[in-house]
């Protein structure tokens, strides 16, 4: 037998660059990306916001550009893999910032705060212990208290980022779930939903729909969730509210309340005040989430239509909507950092008690996962480099474009506003000739804009005619890009008659 001492050392064929962790890697990481993307400024870029063609097309275009779907037994290199990928991704994908892109609430990143992101994850480090990234443990910690502070929550308030606002509510309603129990003495980890007989969750009728889904997979169904109507402003009714607690019967479990500061469509804010008084009278958890609207605190002109926030149990908020971030980046913050104690965990290759009581604790015990990237940095970033004043200014330009788009709106006998500019949307019907073919019409408008790579907008369904009337589809602008003007939203309302009147030509063509 060979004594060790004798063995050759193994080299290894990969040299140090090859890791991003390392000095050498991360140069190696920026100058391979700048090769790359120098050498797809060939591709053809689309001359809009998406590119032109039946979705069939486009999505074949792009799977034949990346080949056969199978690994090869020979990779291509870095530099021709990521030239290929970066071409795929131009040609055939969106660009958020042209200012025709206004469909949903997906925001066009910040440029720091996606190099932000990309030194992140050079680095790998997770949250969940002391060992696996105290730098990233750190960041996120300082960005959870500047969140706490802006929205003027108290000393004892905690929070953790998730990987989405769906996530975030769902975390908020398990807290409020577990809290309902605790109220009547149970550990609703080990008894489950058993131990709340009846449950109830309230939001408004326009609340999100991962409402319904945070019930479902918390078993508390569906059913569980009593929507409230909301007024003519499209916000949630106190009174309503007030008098479906006052009618529920001795059997059913009053959770949580879940108002909505900035509803998907309309941006619309319930009267969080109110609710916060109804909720505590009944010793009821009030979740807000305001996923899309939290932003608004950055400006100080729409601040104060989140007043009330600060009475919240739990808040959910977007920093990849207002905020301008790399999907994703949503945050869950708590009134009590007591709040998570359900969640905690104690895991012997983790999180042991001795290692912890020393100090060598991490996030585990705040989140849903364990292996979690440190997705905080990024945002970090972008409010170092911004503060508040810059992320307001940038707030405030794109609500100035969605009031421009209304008053353009207003202007056009061809179109109806159906709900003006509360935060940065706009929805919108185009007319017709025909009454009874305008929501054909609209679908097709739409449609015939995604084909033609034209321009990105939203489409719904709303009352047009006050609450209780009929729903209709409607278009919508949702207008998050700060570096569009007034002449960008005039031309995309230009964009949308001119389609709207060749549909509807195609219709009567048709037709006849």
């Amino acid at each position: 037998m060979t004594p060790l001492a004798q063995t050759r050392p193994l080299l290894s064929p990969y040299p140090p660059s090859v890791l991003a962790a390392s000095h050498e890697g991360f140069a190696e990481v920026l100058a391979t990306l700048t090769e790359a993307v120098d050498a797809a400024g060939a591709a053809r870029r689309p001359a809009g916001p998406i590119p032109a063609g039946a979705p069939a097309d486009v999505l074949a275009a792009a799977a034949e550009a990346l080949g056969p779907a199978e690994l090869p037994a020979e990779g291509l290199g870095a530099k021709a893999a990521l030239q290929l990928l970066a071409t795929v991704l131009l040609e055939q994908g969106i660009d958020l910032s042209h200012p025709r892109a206004a469909a949903h609430l997906q925001a066009p990143s910040l440029s720091v705060a996606v190099a932000a992101d990309a030194l992140a994850a050079a680095g790998n480090a997770s949250l969940d212990t002391y060992d696996s990234g105290p730098s990233g443990i750190a960041v996120e910690r300082w960005l959870i208290g500047a969140l706490i502070r802006l929205a003027g929550l108290g000393e004892r308030a905690d929070g953790v980022l998730t990987p989405g606002g769906s996530l975030s509510n769902l975390m908020g309603l398990l807290l409020a779930r577990d809290a309902a129990a605790l109220r009547r003495g149970v550990d609703a980890r080990r008894h489950g939903v058993a131990a709340l007989p009846g449950p109830v969750v309230f939001c408004s009728e326009l609340a999100h729909f991962s409402t319904h889904r945070a019930c479902a997979v918390l078993g508390l169904g569906e059913a569980a969730v009593h929507p409230v109507p909301v007024d003519e402003r499209r916000r949630m009714r106190p009174e309503a509210l007030a008098a479906a607690l006052e009618a529920l019967g001795p059997d059913r479990t009053p959770i949580a309340v879940v108002a909505t500061a900035g509803t998907t469509d309309f941006g619309s804010i319930d009267p969080l005040p109110e609710i916060a008084e109804i909720a505590s009278g009944h010793g009821m958890w009030m979740h807000v989430d305001a996923a899309y609207g939290f932003g608004a605190l950055f400006s100080d002109r729409l601040a104060g239509r989140l007043a009330g926030l600060e009475l919240a149990d739990s808040v959910t908020l977007d920093l990849h909507k207002i905020g301008w971030q790399p999907a994703a980046a949503s945050v869950l913050l708590v009134s009590d950092t007591t709040a998570f104690t359900s969640l905690d965990r104690e895991v012997a290759y983790l999180n042991p008690a001795d290692d912890s009581e020393a100090g060598f604790d991490g996030l585990l015990g705040r989140s849903l996962q364990t292996t979690r990237r440190p997705d905080a940095v990024k945002a970090a970033a972008t409010l170092l480099t911004y503060g508040r004043e810059g992320l307001g200014r940038m707030v405030d330009v794109c609500h100035d474009l969605a009031r421009h788009a209304e008053r353009r709106i207003l202007t056009e006998p061809e179109l109806e506003l159906v709900a003006p500019a509360e935060l940065t949307t706009v929805v919108f019907r185009y007319r017709g000739a025909n009454p009874a073919a305008a929501d054909a019409l609209n679908g097709a408008l739409r449609r015939r804009l995604l084909e033609s790579g034209a321009a990105l907008i939203g489409r719904t369904e709303a009352e047009t005619a006050g609450p209780g009337s009929p729903k209709r589809v409607c278009l919508k602008f949702t207008l998050l890009n700060p570096t569009a003007t007034t002449d960008d939203i005039d031309g995309l309302v230009d964009t949308v008659l001119d389609a709207g009147r060749t549909c509807e030509r195609l219709i009567e063509e048709g037709a006849a």
